[in-house]
């Protein structure tokens, strides 16, 4: 799958990928991780759960901020050098969560937490971009939602059993050990993969001149979007879904977590069928496809959720939902680096902070709505996934025009 100018094997390719699959699913495992924990620290700071999500909200600033820092950094010094930083960074932002003498201490070091965790989120998909040939990128990417898809699942089954038996605190030492096995792990498997680019200027202005640059590329902009309202639906199902199936459907904790796990275990599986797909298939052909198919499902969802559709047809339509997100992650992300072999890194680092951005977004505005009910998700998932459409589907005409155009 690597270039053949690489000298790798298939079991170093699969390796490289590992490592990079357990980067990128370092950024959510830990928000599901310390969810359970939520009603005990509360407690143990004295203030409500609500409060508590303060922690949350942070991190999202973190992760956001830091993905855009690191894009022009990487760009510059290479991708290893500033990865080790930031997981440096994790470790000792892990421990000082592990210690915080209050709330406020505990936002902040959650802000530091996250800055960390988005160097491995940039960094694997820049990695990916620098040394897999163009038309491999979106096989590639498909293997590490395969592993970051996993995140969800154990995460909280993971977090409840530590908390359990020793308390909220030790998540944190959890997931410093976790940081220190994979700073073991880059130093020792992960390749520096680019020629670092000196001539990368990191004064802001240059730095903000240059993402502008990159977002407004017709390609970047329409991809890099479509992919974004993409994770938007999707957090807005992750949001909604315990209020949703434990409220509005009188699910058990553990039958939600029962449900969540093969949900979450549907997204995997469209990310894997999807590397299949690619061998008959252009990716653009693949990614437009399933956007007509996810539109018309969202409809759907929407009919079923203004009729009163029953527990087993909303849980089908949700799970071919994110059975087709599966696809498009993977796919939208690698069209998006597409253009930018040596910018790979500021790319990188653009789609990550875009994506988080309008998860976000979709995940507070669902949080708006008291209601049990699926219609103010359903009428999210139909937006989102329509905008996506429509991006895809304007760029592609543009497209044919234009090669309608070159032909005459």
């Amino acid at each position: 799958m690597i270039k053949n100018s690489e000298g790798r094997n298939k079991k170093q390719e699969y390796i490289i990928l590992l490592v990079l699959g357990t980067l990128i699913a370092l950024g959510p495992f830990s928000i599901d991780a310390y969810l359970p924990g939520f009603e005990s620290i509360a407690m143990d700071f004295n203030t409500s759960i609500s409060q508590i999500g303060l922690t949350l909200t942070s991190y999202f600033v973190g992760i956001s901020l830091g993905q855009l820092a690191y894009g022009p950094i990487m760009d510059k010094f290479g991708r290893k050098k500033p990865l080790l930083i930031g997981l440096g960074i994790y470790l000792l932002s892990a421990i000082s969560c592990m210690f915080s003498p209050d709330l406020e201490w505990l936002i902040i070091s959650r802000f530091f937490l996250a800055v960390g965790a988005a160097a491995g989120m940039v960094a694997a998909k820049a990695i990916v971009r620098d040394i897999f040939p163009v038309n491999e990128v979106a096989g590639a990417i498909s293997v590490l939602m395969l592993i970051m898809g996993g995140a969800p699942i154990i995460a909280p089954t993971v977090g409840s059993l530590i908390i359990d038996s020793f308390g909220w605190e030790m998540i944190f030492l959890f997931l410093a050990i976790f940081c220190a096995l994979m700073i073991i792990s880059v130093t020792k498997f992960l390749p520096e993969s680019i020629v670092p680019d000196r001539k990368v200027d990191l004064k802001p202005k240059q730095v903000a001149i240059k993402y502008f640059g990159i977002l407004t590329h017709p390609k970047f902009s329409s991809f890099a979007f479509s992919g974004s309202f993409d994770i938007g639906a999707m957090f807005a199902y992750i949001s909604d879904a315990p209020k949703l199936f434990m409220g509005n459907f009188d699910l058990s904790q553990k039958e939600f977590g029962i449900l969540f796990g093969l949900n979450a275990g549907g997204l995997i599986l469209g990310s894997q069928i999807n590397r299949l797909f690619l061998r008959k298939f252009t990716t653009l052909q693949i990614t437009l496809f399933n956007s007509v198919i996810l539109v018309g499902l969202a409809g759907l969802f929407l009919l079923n959720s203004i009729f009163g559709g029953g527990f087993f047809t909303t849980v089908i339509l949700l799970f071919l939902i994110l059975f087709l997100l599966g696809f498009q992650n993977p796919n939208t992300t690698a069209l998006s680096l597409e253009p930018f072999k040596k910018k790979a890194g500021r790319a990188s680092a653009l789609i990550g902070s875009l994506k988080m951005i309008l998860g976000a977004l979709t995940s507070f505005i669902i949080s708006l709505f008291p209601t049990s009910s699926a219609i103010p998700l359903a009428v999210i998932l139909l937006t989102c996934l329509f905008i996506s459409f429509l991006l895809l589907y304007l760029f592609s005409k543009k497209e044919k025009k234009s090669l309608s155009l070159s032909a005459t």
